[in-house]
């Protein structure tokens, strides 16, 4: 059994999505140990999805496997609505289980066995990074050919029109435009925006460039803004200047 004391309250909204209630029970223990008192806790996948619509949580931890639909599932229903960061839990260790679940717009996947702790300083990370982007001093809007990076307001913006970028994705671009015109190696991209070991990392950040690609270029098969260099790596450049 895992034990802590407790931290500094934290004024966000957690979801648990888990069918084991004991599950439930741990991670909302090890939630509270770390300061966080606003937890909700669901066991299925269809009534998660309309409780999420109705508190708006500021996070959540999905299961995989869940006995009405699977978290995948659960995730693009709720990428319809919000951008919430979800984290993915799974008994699955698979590589293509977890670039399925970063593919549908989830943010962290841990495979179980977990530990409780390492759970809530991935939230915490997690909820870090979404406060930089809320941020509205970090920097001013950047401007790359029709783009329009915003962020403070952490959007983007084609030509007047709204790109909706899961959040992961938005951390890949800005990372990208404050690196404007340099090669980035994708194992140098995974470790600034998931903060961990770059090493294998290629599959995952490949799908995420793919899915910006295809919000971001006119044609993604031939892409104008984020450039890919062979064996180097990405950089995203303004196609007007070339």
């Amino acid at each position: 059994m895992w034990e802590g004391r407790l931290s500094a309250v934290y004024k966000y909204k957690i979801m648990i999505v888990d069918d084991a209630p004991d599950i439930l029970d741990l991670l909302e223990k090890a939630l509270q140990i770390e300061g966080f008192q606003d937890i909700v806790k669901m066991d299925n996948g269809t009534d998660a999805v309309m409780r999420c619509k109705e508190i708006q949580p500021d996070l959540m931890i999905l299961d995989v496997m869940l006995p009405d639909m699977d978290g995948y599932e659960v995730c693009k229903q709720i990428r319809q609505f919000s951008h919430c960061p979800i984290l993915f839990l799974s008994s699955k260790n698979d590589e293509l289980d977890k670039i399925l679940g970063l593919a549908v717009g989830g943010d962290d996947y841990v495979t179980k066995p977990f530990s409780p702790r390492e759970i809530a300083y991935r939230v915490k990370a997690q909820l870090r990074r979404m406060e930089y982007r809320k941020d509205p001093v970090q920097s001013k809007p950047v401007l790359i050919g029709a783009l329009t990076i915003d962020a403070g307001g952490c959007q983007v913006i084609k030509a007047g029109k709204k790109l909706d970028l899961t959040a992961r994705e938005f951390e890949i671009l800005q990372y990208l435009a404050e690196n404007k015109g340099r090669v980035i190696s994708r194992e140098r991209l995974y470790e600034a925006i998931w903060g961990e070991d770059g090493f294998g990392c290629d599959n995952t950040v490949m799908v995420h460039i793919r899915h910006l690609r295809e919000k971001l270029e006119d044609d993604p098969a031939a892409p104008q803004y984020i450039i890919t260099l062979k064996g180097l790596g990405y950089k995203l450049v303004n196609p007007y200047e070339k």
